[in-house]
């Protein structure tokens, strides 16, 4: 969810050329959940003729094609499709894609995938030269992934970091301890150099990857520490713990917070806290 704007990030424009082999089509679908819109990530090696598609987007045909004209602008051809997860705004468009390009779609989750191939935890995917990274980051849903470009020193991020705000983890199948498990994850490849710049799911492209995970961590904690003190101060029912921490929140965006207040609520219980 988009409550909270990174201090000090930069804010771009969203779309378009983000690193040497990284272009942004950004699908039409802006709301407050999705900021500007879906992120549909071309990937691509300089000078190669083929290309990696990830996340095509909704089931809009105009974004589609879009994203297949751009790819035909740059001379290069669709040789797969990737999801990061199976959210409609990520994943509903890509069965639909996978005609119009003639590809397979690899998933985490088999009920997304087309073709044989799934996607796991240290997968190499390679296309024309490029080579991509499967880093798993399961919290924001059970499947999610984040996809590595060691080349670019990239990471594409799905909706575990998202380019403004901070992300709903997707209660119940979201949950938390895995969630912060995956930032800790990515927290890592920041701080060996690895991954510099994170090319998000939704907002413009992040040049300070460690700084925006390590903000995400202290985020998490500070929200936690409230939930937990609306507890403490006899919120009990999610709904009383989401007006007490999240006052400063449009409520349009209280739905979506009522998920990350569950999968809190849990994490404390789990861990004997609440």
């Amino acid at each position: 969810m988009t409550a909270a704007i990174l201090p000090g990030a930069p804010q771009p424009s969203v779309g378009g050329p983000a690193t040497a082999r990284a272009v942004c089509v950004l699908a039409p679908n802006p709301s407050p959940m999705t900021l500007d819109g879906t992120n549909t990530w071309l990937v691509s090696e300089p000078g190669s003729d083929l290309a990696v598609a990830i996340d095509p987007g909704p089931l809009d045909e105009a974004h589609l094609r879009n994203v297949l004209s751009v790819a035909e602008q740059q001379g290069k051809r669709i040789a797969l499709t990737l999801l990061t997860h199976g959210h409609p705004d990520h994943a509903a468009g890509a069965a639909r894609f996978a005609e119009l390009t003639r590809t397979n779609v690899r998933a985490l989750d088999p009920a997304l995938r087309l073709g044989d191939e799934g996607l796991a935890a240290g997968d190499v995917i390679t296309a024309g030269g490029l080579e991509l990274r499967v880093v798993p980051t399961p919290g924001h849903t059970a499947d999610s992934l984040c996809f590595q470009i060691p080349a670019d020193r990239a990471v594409l991020t799905g909706d575990t970091v998202l380019g403004r705000g901070t992300t709903v983890v997707a209660h119940p199948d979201g949950r938390l301890g895995d969630y912060l498990d995956s930032l800790r994850r990515l927290q890592a490849l920041t701080a060996d150099g690895s991954v510099e710049t994170i090319l998000p799911g939704h907002g413009p492209v992040l040049s300070d990857a460690r700084g925006a995970v390590e903000y995400y961590l202290a985020h998490r904690a500070h929200r936690l520490a409230q939930v937990e003190t609306a507890v403490e101060q006899g919120h009990t029912a999610p709904s009383e713990v989401v007006a007490y921490v999240y006052a400063d929140v449009d409520r349009s965006l209280w739905p979506a917070a009522e998920l990350s207040v569950r999968a809190q609520l849990d994490y404390l219980r789990e861990h004997g806290l609440i």
